[in-house]
């Protein structure tokens, strides 16, 4: 996927934790292969050319794009699974794929997992006893800085993504013309249950910008998220200082 993925697992009975991980790899190499649109016969290209219906795609081709349909649904547009013109579900895979990794590590009885795809992390129980989780969130305007502290403390389940140009640069696109979003945001961290809707609602409140962004994140339920704009100015929801630590 372009990116660097990392897993940082606690608890367990090792043999069943460690055959877990290496599923858990081999499933993000299989993803990659299926939906990368960088490979002329991954199986999201093909479908892009005509050559194969979904009903012909592996099953987890439809659940992605189920997936996205419903992130476009929910931000009214603002999120797409077209680049383009072209289909490119790219904007869901990564996240999804990344928790989907986590679960299956936890499923095999691992007490703490995190999985972090990019700079994107799902957090599932916890490293140790009375040991929350916490994610350094970077400053996009002061490089090695930080901005801010996720604390996963009080939940057993808990994303945190980051959409910006502080990395990849003008990369995000607004739906609306097709070309790379102009706002007046450097980067876009949304707090979550799962990272799959984290990675999507970050990445529509950045192409949104700052005022229509944060109203439309604090509609979202059980969502929480950190706004930085070009001019060093901070905005967040009511409820993050809880999330923070």
């Amino acid at each position: 996927m372009g990116t660097v993925f990392s897993f940082d697992v606690r608890g367990g009975e090792p043999g069943a934790v460690r055959a877990a991980l290496h599923e858990a790899v081999a499933g993000l190499h299989r993803v990659d292969e299926r939906f990368s649109t960088y490979r002329a016969d991954s199986e999201v290209s093909r479908l892009a050319r005509g050559e194969l219906t979904v009903a012909q795609c592996d099953p987890e081709v439809a659940e992605v794009l189920a997936l996205g349909a419903e992130a476009e649904r929910v931000s009214e547009g603002w999120f797409s699974l077209r680049y383009q013109g072209r289909l490119d579900p790219t904007g869901v895979v990564k996240g999804w794929a990344a928790e989907r990794a986590a679960r299956l590590v936890a499923a095999a009885g691992a007490s703490g997992v995190s999985v972090n795809g990019g700079g994107d992390v799902q957090l599932l129980g916890a490293p140790g006893a009375d040991r929350p989780w916490r994610v350094g969130v970077s400053d996009p305007l002061r490089p090695g800085a930080l901005a801010a502290v996720v604390s996963a403390a009080g939940t057993a389940e808990l994303a945190v993504a980051t959409s910006g140009t502080a990395e990849r640069g003008a990369h995000i696109v607004d739906p609306r013309t097709g070309r790379a979003a102009v706002t007046d945001l450097v980067a876009v961290t949304v707090v979550a249950p799962r990272l799959v809707w984290a990675d999507c609602w970050a990445t529509a409140a950045f192409a949104m910008g700052s005022r229509e962004g944060l109203a439309w994140l604090e509609s979202l339920p059980d969502v929480e998220a950190l706004l930085i704009t070009a001019g060093d100015e901070v905005r967040c929801t009511a409820g993050l200082g809880g999330r923070l630590g």
